[in-house]
């Protein structure tokens, strides 16, 4: 039992710190973790010696150690988004062919786009721009908003703060920070994305995202579609799939 308050502390600091603007002091870390201050910078010894903190003495401050960094890197080589959502795209690909053909993607964002991880198609085909790889406009692709109405609003006005940082491709979808602020009002209280054709005409997307256990969207799963072949009934069912396997790479990344 020990060992294990011992690690849960641990992990504890290195989540304040993580979460911090900056380097913190020991009383902070005591609090926050909630452990006596002798116990603090015994455990800010240990974990100093093993390169996971960062003593600042100047300051009489901690912050993360370059072993973090080690450990988060070979976390990224890992591809631990790819894995645990590869069989959750794959699942889903088998329960919305009987629905309608569609490609389902994975996707996380960078900056205004969305960048694609994984794809698979229903056996029926259908022709898509969503490849592994491919960059998208977030504000068009239903996979970008649906993770951007997860972040805090003072973010999305950063990464879209004038008209100029808008794409238009079909004439559709929002052009200014003022409609895309709404749009994402709308989506995250519907729980979940749509655009169509705002990336190509005669084609749509639904998507949901996955949170990390920050609550922060860590990856979106979608489905793209022939707009034409699906009624307004049938993409409410398709969200209905989405969803469910949204939230289930968002326990598998640690939310409860």
């Amino acid at each position: 039992m020990a060992d294990a308050r011992a690690a849960s502390r641990a992990l504890g600091v290195l989540r304040v710190l993580a979460a911090a603007p900056g380097p913190v002091t020991a009383s902070t870390l005591a609090r926050r973790v909630g452990m006596p201050r002798s116990s603090t910078y015994h455990l800010l010894a240990v974990m100093t010696a093993e390169g996971f903190v960062t003593h600042f003495p100047e300051e009489e401050r901690w912050g993360l150690g370059v072993s973090v960094f080690e450990v988060g890197a070979a976390y990224l080589r890992h591809e631990p988004l790819e894995h645990l959502g590869r069989p959750l795209v794959h699942r889903l690909a088998h329960d919305v062919a009987s629905v309608a053909p569609a490609v389902v993607h994975l996707g996380v964002l960078h900056g205004r786009e969305t960048v694609y991880l994984l794809r698979e198609a229903t056996p029926s085909p259908v022709t898509v721009v969503v490849d592994v790889g491919v960059r998208l406009p977030a504000a068009l692709t239903a996979s970008g908003r649906a993770m951007l109405a997860h972040l805090p609003a003072s973010q999305v006005r950063a990464l879209f703060p004038s008209r100029n940082d808008f794409v238009d491709r079909t004439g559709r979808g929002p052009t200014s920070p003022t409609a895309l602020r709404r749009l994402l009002a709308e989506e995250a209280h519907r729980g979940w994305a749509e655009e169509d054709g705002f990336v190509v005409d005669g084609y749509a997307s639904v998507a949901a995202a996955a949170l990390d256990r920050s609550g922060r969207p860590a990856a979106s799963i979608g489905l793209t579609f022939r707009s034409d072949r699906i009624d307004v009934e049938t993409r409410a069912e398709l969200a209905g799939l989405v969803l469910p396997a949204a939230e289930e790479l968002s326990r598998r990344l640690g939310v409860a």
